[in-house]
């Protein structure tokens, strides 16, 4: 809020007086002796209070009220009149007037009624900012996994890394594969810091494109573009005290950059359309899929924003490099997708190998895909193997199709082009092949022979 008030009356002398007296509560006045006038600079520079005349030329107070109020239908006003009626009253508060005075009245009630416009005004923008943060945040209920599943020794690490940075304040960057569950890691984080009873505010970069994008940021301005009616907070400012998660972080334009480091710098910005420096108190965790050391080589990524960024960093493995884990995700996914079906599943005991052994390039997020999908589809208690193989290899569009073949031919074909994919992935290095596969070298060899790929 900017304790703007604009004046506008047309006797010089109360005028004056109404101006002086307001100045002196520390509030930015600006006076006219007419509506036109007054209007011309409210389009300019925004107000938050307009106190306004009944009679005058060539606008009478309520044709004035009725333009300002087309203009910003939030505007606060308060009518004066040394005419002042019951009808007069009563219309200019249907048209949207917070409140009206008689003259004569005195500075003390002036100001009084004017104080209690302005923190109404506070009281209004404290909950919108609680709407749209409730807005944002119902956008986003169920969009990630409730809980983080994992056991395996690079999930461990992982652990003990969230339980050592709880308490601190340093940005966080963490990178990972699409679906690796990176938002859920950011959510833990949050949830266990000294911000958790204030908002984590999210924004997919990747989504918005710039114009749209430093607006969602940063916010803007009544009138800073077509279509910005009323002005509108940032998600910086609705973030205050507690979390901003920037998603895609490695999406950014270089111009956003620019912009978004000034702000880690300085802790400050401007609304888009906006003079007024407004500072704020966020932690910044940020997230990407891309590697961004080869974006900063690429000359596609600031390296200063990156060390802003990535005080303490967090990778997340894919799931091909936590197969251990598999299981314990095959377990949780099946109870929740079967309570969604009110029909209690569970997979075939002989399919967790199959399962394990893929590689999973959706990661998470294709798993649990799979599984819904399985629960949803197969008419049993039990999901058999050869229903998952089927659509394990319907998953990926690099295997060739076995329609036609039986579920052995078919798993056996299935895992000869799993070991084929992973040899191209590591061109050709067979200890980084096992690797991708979860399976050691020795392994590796033996089923290199029992597919001929030696």
């Amino acid at each position: 809020m900017n304790n703007k008030i604009i004046i506008v009356e047309d006797n010089d002398t109360l005028r004056e007086g109404i101006s002086e007296s307001l100045k002196r509560e520390g509030y930015s006045v600006t006076a006219f002796d007419n509506g036109p006038d007054a209007l011309a600079e409210f389009n300019i520079t925004n107000s938050d209070l307009l106190i306004l005349d009944l009679k005058m030329e060539p606008w009478d107070g309520i044709a004035t009220l009725k333009k300002f109020k087309e203009n910003s239908p939030e505007l606060e006003i308060i009518m004066i009149s040394a005419y002042g009626t019951v009808e007069s009253a009563v219309e200019a508060m249907k048209l949207g007037a917070a409140d009206f005075l008689t003259k004569p009245f005195s500075n003390d009630e002036l100001r009084i009624r004017v104080k209690n416009i302005f923190q109404n005004i506070i009281n209004r923008n404290h909950l919108n900012d609680l709407i749209e943060q409730n807005r944002i945040l119902s956008d986003e209920v169920n969009s990630g996994y409730e809980e983080i599943v994992g056991n395996s020794a690079p999930m461990k690490k992982v652990f003990n890394l969230l339980k050592n940075i709880s308490d601190s304040e340093s940005t966080i960057i963490i990178q990972g594969e699409s679906g690796t569950g990176k938002e859920l890691i950011a959510r833990a984080i949050h949830r266990n810091s000294k911000r958790s009873s204030k908002a984590m505010i999210k924004v997919n970069c990747a989504a918005i494109n710039d114009n749209l994008l430093e607006s969602e940021l940063f916010g803007h301005e009544r009138g800073a573009f077509t279509g910005a009616v009323k002005q509108r907070k940032g998600r910086f400012e609705l973030a205050n005290k507690g979390t901003l998660f920037l998603d895609e972080i490695g999406d950014l334009s270089q111009a956003m950059q620019v912009k978004l480091l000034r702000v880690l710098q300085e802790g400050e910005f401007e609304r888009v359309g906006g003079e007024q420096t407004i500072k704020c108190d966020v932690r910044i965790i940020s997230a990407s899929n891309k590697n961004l050391q080869k974006e900063i080589a690429d000359g596609n990524f600031r390296e200063d924003l990156f060390y802003r960024l990535s005080v303490v960093p967090i990778d997340i493995p894919p799931l091909r490099e936590r197969k251990d884990d598999i299981v314990l995700f095959i377990d949780y996914f099946l109870n929740k997708k079967s309570h969604k079906t009110k029909s209690v599943k569970i997979i075939e005991t002989g399919s967790l190998e199959l399962l394990k052994n893929y590689s999973w390039p959706g990661n998470i997020r294709e798993l649990e895909n799979l599984i819904e999908r399985l629960v949803v589809i197969s008419e049993g208690y039990v999901i058999d193997s050869e229903l998952i193989a089927r659509h394990l290899l319907k998953n990926s569009s690099t295997f060739e199709s076995f329609d036609n073949l039986g579920l052995d031919e078919a798993m056996y074909n299935f895992e000869k082009q799993l070991i084929i994919q992973a040899l191209k992935k590591s061109d050709g290095i067979k200890n980084r092949a096992a690797k991708i596969l979860g399976i050691n070298t020795s392994s590796l060899y033996y089923k290199l022979e029992k597919f001929n790929l030696l």
